[in-house]
């Protein structure tokens, strides 16, 4: 297998939480989910890069919302998913396709992921190891179901967890520190994820950034990825928010858990 060239993945914030990614080299540039344009434009403009291409997860205004200016700044090809309809899309995709830009030596395969929105996608750069996941995994979480089913949410879940433990996981938000509060009350007893939290309070009493994940840490301390552990279906009996010890109806009853989960003052 060749070497791919190294490319920078640089954050940028905008509105109170999102990360929008802009993927580069020293020229050329793509970014992934612009709900906002502005602080896209200025960042192309400071390192003078040129801009390749659009990628789009699904259709959420702050993660599509900064397109149209975009493409007024330049004519680019849009990527995004097959399955919804998101205006200003050139390239319809879905599972098993693949964004080729040679510029930049970089090839995305893409994954449907349903559940947070009917027709979610994720792009995976399988060589470097990146994974672009809008907000279907979160660090320490995962999307709400607004138009996707819990079943297809854990399938949807399963596949990115099946990718190498050492994936970097590029989620589209700043929910760490909250998603592991509640992680902590799901499962108590899991040690790696006590002292995840604690790490990546001390991170955000520093302004830093707690994104990137890692696959791995995500499969050590996410609930979502978890819900089969013990300890979490009996945390859910024990409460009288569960029933039953079926899979899917453990992963609905945590997601509902975590819909109204208010961390102790």
């Amino acid at each position: 297998m060749s070497v791919k060239q190294p490319l920078h993945v640089t954050a940028i914030a905008a509105f109170a939480d999102n990360y929008l990614w802009l993927i580069h080299d020293q020229h050329y540039a793509v970014v992934v989910d612009p709900g906002d344009a502005a602080p896209v434009l200025a960042l192309l403009a400071s390192k003078k890069l040129e801009l390749l291409a659009i990628l789009l997860t699904h259709h959420h205004a702050d993660h599509a919302g900064g397109v149209p200016a975009l493409l007024k700044h330049a004519k680019v090809p849009v990527y995004g998913p097959a399955g919804e309809k998101i205006p200003g899309i050139t390239h319809q995709l879905a599972e098993n396709d693949v964004v080729s830009l040679p510029l930049l030596d970089l090839n995305l395969s893409v994954i449907d992921v349903p559940g947070h929105t009917a027709g979610h996608i994720a792009y995976v750069d399988t060589q470097r190891q990146n994974l672009f996941c809008g907000d279907t995994l979160f660090a320490g979480g995962c999307g709400r179901l607004f138009e996707g089913t819990p079943a297809q949410m854990t399938v949807s879940l399963a596949k990115l967890a099946a990718l190498p433990d050492d994936t970097k996981v590029y989620c589209a938000h700043e929910y760490t520190v909250s998603n592991l509060l509640f992680a902590v009350a799901a499962e108590p007893g899991n040690v790696t994820l006590a002292q995840r939290l604690k790490h990546e309070q001390a991170r955000r009493a520093l302004g830093e950034a707690t994104v990137p994940s890692t696959i791995g840490l995500e499969k050590a301390t996410n609930p979502f990825l978890r819900y089969r552990e013990t300890g979490i279906v009996k945390q859910l009996q024990d409460s009288g928010k569960l029933q039953t010890s079926d899979p899917v109806a453990t992963f609905a009853a945590l997601r509902e858990w975590k819909n109204s989960f208010r961390p102790a003052p």
